[in-house]
């Protein structure tokens, strides 16, 4: 289905970056003819709601290239992101794209399940980007931190055009990101277990 597609795309930008898919949505339905949202979700185009988009979006973008800071963002995040993820879900699920025509035969009589779903894949993104971080920042000593956040935030846009435009390659996004999830949860218990046996070698010695 093209509006679990489109979704699905919304929400996994939103669990690397709240404010970029709720600002790109804002921004298309009011200045182009790519998407419309529903009415709704229409608070989502107004000039001060995208304004404030746009301050939280350049915070955020700021915090998360400083080393140290962006770990602390992380836990901020940890509750504003998979909200975000439902929102941007939810609106891009029941909008009417260049590519979904019928949205409501999707969302009709369920729209709290279309947030929650994105609530969820948010929240799976967002662990997999601070897991993924955490291992980046002690392998690099904190200096990846800026190249990492910028391919954070061009992913997060290009992922969010990709669920609009052409939400049908979203699958092998998705199939890519479980396989990368797959890598960092390893790569999470490999640091651990390292951790575990230089701890115990300190205490032995």
């Amino acid at each position: 289905m093209l509006e679990l597609a489109t979704g699905s795309g919304l929400a996994m930008a939103a669990g690397v970056n709240a404010w970029i898919p709720l600002l790109l949505l804002g921004l298309l339905s009011r200045f182009s003819d790519l998407l419309t949202l529903p009415s709704g979700w229409g608070w989502l185009e107004n000039p001060w709601v995208m304004a404030i988009l746009a301050v939280l979006l350049v915070l955020e973008m700021t915090a998360d290239k400083i080393p140290a800071l962006d770990s602390v963002n992380d836990v901020v995040q940890t509750v504003v992101r998979p909200t975000a993820g439902g929102i941007a879900f939810g609106a891009g699920a029941a909008s009417e794209t260049v590519t979904v025509q019928d949205p409501e035969a999707f969302v009709a009589g369920g729209e709290w399940v279309t947030v929650v779903i994105g609530i969820v894949l948010a929240l799976v993104v967002h662990a997999a980007k601070a897991g993924g971080r955490v291992i980046t920042n002690t392998v690099s000593g904190g200096t990846a931190a800026p190249v990492m956040s910028t391919v954070e935030d061009v992913a997060a846009v290009g992922v969010s055009f990709l669920g609009i435009t052409l939400p049908f390659l979203m699958i092998p996004v998705l199939v890519l990101f479980a396989i990368g999830l797959w890598m960092i949860v390893r790569g999470v218990r490999k640091h651990r277990r390292m951790k575990q046996i230089d701890e115990a070698y300190g205490a032995a010695a």
